[in-house]
Protein backbone atom coordinates (compact mmCIF):
# COMPACT_ATOMS: atom_id res chain seq x y z
CA UNK A 1 0.00 0.00 0.00
CA UNK A 2 2.68 2.37 1.13
CA UNK A 3 4.61 1.70 -2.21
CA UNK A 4 0.82 2.53 -3.99
CA UNK A 5 0.39 5.97 -2.35
CA UNK A 6 4.31 7.46 -3.04
CA UNK A 7 3.30 6.11 -6.86
CA UNK A 8 -0.22 8.14 -6.63
CA UNK A 9 1.57 11.26 -4.63
CA UNK A 10 4.24 11.47 -7.88
CA UNK A 11 1.66 11.37 -10.51
CA UNK A 12 -0.19 13.49 -9.17
CA UNK A 13 2.59 16.27 -8.29
CA UNK A 14 3.60 15.78 -11.68
CA UNK A 15 -0.37 16.41 -13.10
CA UNK A 16 -0.29 19.49 -11.15
CA UNK A 17 1.05 22.17 -13.59
CA UNK A 18 -0.90 20.56 -16.16
CA UNK A 19 -4.21 20.39 -14.31
CA UNK A 20 -3.57 24.41 -12.93
CA UNK A 21 -2.45 25.50 -16.68
CA UNK A 22 -5.82 23.77 -17.49
CA UNK A 23 -8.48 25.41 -15.15
CA UNK A 24 -10.02 28.55 -15.83
CA UNK A 25 -8.89 32.09 -13.88
CA UNK A 26 -10.76 33.90 -11.89
CA UNK A 27 -11.14 37.42 -13.18
CA UNK A 28 -8.30 40.03 -11.36
CA UNK A 29 -9.84 40.79 -7.68
CA UNK A 30 -12.48 38.71 -7.70
CA UNK A 31 -13.79 36.93 -4.39
CA UNK A 32 -11.57 34.68 -2.47
CA UNK A 33 -12.60 30.83 -3.13
CA UNK A 34 -10.78 27.97 -2.01
CA UNK A 35 -10.64 25.31 -4.44
CA UNK A 36 -12.22 27.53 -7.54
CA UNK A 37 -10.10 24.99 -9.50
CA UNK A 38 -10.58 22.46 -8.14
CA UNK A 39 -10.96 19.03 -9.97
CA UNK A 40 -14.13 18.00 -11.16
CA UNK A 41 -15.38 14.20 -11.06
CA UNK A 42 -17.98 13.03 -12.44
CA UNK A 43 -19.17 8.65 -13.08
CA UNK A 44 -17.00 7.84 -9.89
CA UNK A 45 -18.61 4.41 -10.01
CA UNK A 46 -17.35 3.41 -13.38
CA UNK A 47 -13.62 4.66 -12.33
CA UNK A 48 -11.11 2.20 -11.46
CA UNK A 49 -9.30 2.24 -7.60
CA UNK A 50 -6.26 4.00 -9.06
CA UNK A 51 -8.56 6.27 -10.92
CA UNK A 52 -10.35 7.72 -7.79
CA UNK A 53 -7.02 7.57 -5.95
CA UNK A 54 -5.34 9.98 -8.58
CA UNK A 55 -8.45 12.04 -8.62
CA UNK A 56 -8.45 12.62 -4.78
CA UNK A 57 -4.73 13.43 -5.07
CA UNK A 58 -5.50 16.05 -7.83
CA UNK A 59 -7.49 17.85 -5.30
CA UNK A 60 -5.26 17.41 -2.31
CA UNK A 61 -2.32 19.09 -4.60
CA UNK A 62 -4.25 22.12 -5.91
CA UNK A 63 -2.81 25.01 -4.08
CA UNK A 64 -6.60 26.33 -4.49
CA UNK A 65 -8.42 23.66 -2.40
CA UNK A 66 -9.32 24.67 0.78
CA UNK A 67 -8.86 23.47 4.71
CA UNK A 68 -12.03 21.24 4.80
CA UNK A 69 -11.62 19.81 1.81
CA UNK A 70 -7.86 19.35 2.21
CA UNK A 71 -8.72 17.63 5.27
CA UNK A 72 -11.55 15.32 3.96
CA UNK A 73 -9.46 14.39 1.26
CA UNK A 74 -7.03 13.25 3.24
CA UNK A 75 -9.24 11.62 5.72
CA UNK A 76 -10.47 9.84 2.51
CA UNK A 77 -6.65 8.77 1.58
CA UNK A 78 -6.52 7.14 4.88
CA UNK A 79 -9.64 4.92 4.49
CA UNK A 80 -10.83 2.46 2.06
CA UNK A 81 -11.72 2.62 -1.39
CA UNK A 82 -15.24 3.00 -1.06
CA UNK A 83 -14.46 6.41 1.87
CA UNK A 84 -12.60 7.69 -1.19
CA UNK A 85 -15.61 6.88 -3.61
CA UNK A 86 -17.37 8.49 -0.95
CA UNK A 87 -15.69 11.41 -0.74
CA UNK A 88 -15.51 12.36 -4.68
CA UNK A 89 -19.33 11.73 -4.62
CA UNK A 90 -20.38 13.58 -1.57
CA UNK A 91 -18.21 13.93 1.08
CA UNK A 92 -16.07 17.14 -0.65
CA UNK A 93 -18.99 18.56 -1.80
CA UNK A 94 -20.14 18.65 1.82
CA UNK A 95 -16.41 19.88 3.08
CA UNK A 96 -16.08 22.58 -0.29
CA UNK A 97 -19.47 24.50 1.46
CA UNK A 98 -17.59 24.62 4.84
CA UNK A 99 -14.92 26.34 2.40
CA UNK A 100 -17.55 28.46 1.03
CA UNK A 101 -19.13 30.13 4.65
CA UNK A 102 -15.34 30.70 5.75
CA UNK A 103 -14.27 32.60 2.55
CA UNK A 104 -18.24 34.21 2.81
CA UNK A 105 -16.75 35.55 6.61
CA UNK A 106 -13.81 36.68 5.15
CA UNK A 107 -15.24 38.69 2.94
CA UNK A 108 -17.83 39.94 5.12
CA UNK A 109 -14.48 40.89 7.73
CA UNK A 110 -13.07 43.51 5.09
CA UNK A 111 -16.60 44.63 4.06
CA UNK A 112 -17.22 48.06 4.91
CA UNK A 113 -20.62 49.15 6.53
CA UNK A 114 -21.15 52.36 4.93
CA UNK A 115 -19.70 51.14 1.50
CA UNK A 116 -20.42 47.76 0.13
CA UNK A 117 -24.28 47.69 1.15
CA UNK A 118 -24.87 45.13 -1.40
CA UNK A 119 -21.78 42.62 -0.82
CA UNK A 120 -22.96 42.60 2.98
CA UNK A 121 -26.86 41.85 1.93
CA UNK A 122 -25.92 39.21 -0.93
CA UNK A 123 -23.25 37.52 1.42
CA UNK A 124 -25.74 37.42 4.12
CA UNK A 125 -28.59 36.07 2.21
CA UNK A 126 -26.00 33.52 0.73
CA UNK A 127 -24.68 32.74 4.41
CA UNK A 128 -29.08 32.48 5.49
CA UNK A 129 -29.99 30.27 2.77
CA UNK A 130 -27.18 27.76 3.54
CA UNK A 131 -27.21 25.49 0.86
CA UNK A 132 -23.71 24.52 -1.02
CA UNK A 133 -25.51 25.80 -4.25
CA UNK A 134 -26.65 28.99 -2.51
CA UNK A 135 -22.75 29.56 -0.89
CA UNK A 136 -20.90 29.08 -4.43
CA UNK A 137 -23.35 30.86 -6.46
CA UNK A 138 -22.67 34.16 -4.04
CA UNK A 139 -18.82 33.31 -4.51
CA UNK A 140 -18.69 32.67 -7.99
CA UNK A 141 -21.08 35.50 -9.29
CA UNK A 142 -23.02 36.95 -6.96
CA UNK A 143 -19.98 38.88 -5.03
CA UNK A 144 -18.45 40.05 -8.14
CA UNK A 145 -22.06 41.54 -9.10
CA UNK A 146 -22.85 42.76 -5.71
CA UNK A 147 -19.49 44.75 -5.36
CA UNK A 148 -20.26 45.91 -9.05
CA UNK A 149 -23.26 47.56 -7.57
CA UNK A 150 -21.61 49.15 -4.53
CA UNK A 151 -18.97 50.46 -7.18
CA UNK A 152 -21.60 51.84 -9.15
CA UNK A 153 -22.46 53.60 -6.12
CA UNK A 154 -19.35 54.97 -4.99
CA UNK A 155 -18.88 56.47 -8.83
CA UNK A 156 -22.40 57.78 -8.61
CA UNK A 157 -21.26 59.86 -5.46
CA UNK A 158 -18.04 60.76 -7.30
CA UNK A 159 -20.26 62.56 -9.87
CA UNK A 160 -22.38 64.28 -7.12
CA UNK A 161 -18.90 66.48 -6.12
CA UNK A 162 -19.79 69.52 -7.80
CA UNK A 163 -16.02 70.38 -6.81
CA UNK A 164 -14.25 67.38 -9.28
CA UNK A 165 -12.58 67.88 -12.27
CA UNK A 166 -14.27 67.99 -15.43
CA UNK A 167 -11.61 65.50 -16.72
CA UNK A 168 -13.04 62.99 -13.44
CA UNK A 169 -16.26 63.84 -13.97
CA UNK A 170 -16.28 62.36 -17.74
CA UNK A 171 -14.35 59.32 -16.40
CA UNK A 172 -17.10 58.58 -14.24
CA UNK A 173 -19.63 59.17 -16.77
CA UNK A 174 -17.77 56.85 -19.25
CA UNK A 175 -17.63 54.14 -16.74
CA UNK A 176 -20.89 54.41 -14.64
CA UNK A 177 -22.60 51.82 -17.00
CA UNK A 178 -19.46 49.92 -17.49
CA UNK A 179 -18.61 45.90 -16.49
CA UNK A 180 -17.82 44.88 -12.82
CA UNK A 181 -14.16 45.00 -13.47
CA UNK A 182 -14.08 48.16 -15.38
CA UNK A 183 -16.17 49.79 -11.79
CA UNK A 184 -13.39 48.20 -9.83
CA UNK A 185 -11.08 49.13 -11.68
CA UNK A 186 -12.06 53.14 -12.04
CA UNK A 187 -12.64 52.82 -8.37
CA UNK A 188 -9.05 51.39 -7.50
CA UNK A 189 -7.26 52.90 -10.07
CA UNK A 190 -8.43 54.74 -12.46
CA UNK A 191 -9.36 57.72 -10.78
CA UNK A 192 -6.63 58.84 -9.33
CA UNK A 193 -4.80 58.49 -13.11
CA UNK A 194 -7.81 61.38 -14.32
CA UNK A 195 -5.63 64.51 -14.29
Amino acid sequence: MRRSRIALTLVATALTPALLLATPAFAAGSAPSPAATAVTVSGVDEMSDDDVRVAIMRIIADPNTGRAVYAAAQKAMDGTIEDQRYFLETGRWTAQAEDDRVAIARILAIADPKTDRGVIREANEALDANTPEALRAFLETGYRLARAEDDRVRVARILADPTISDALRAAAEAVIDGTPEELRYFIEVGRYEVD
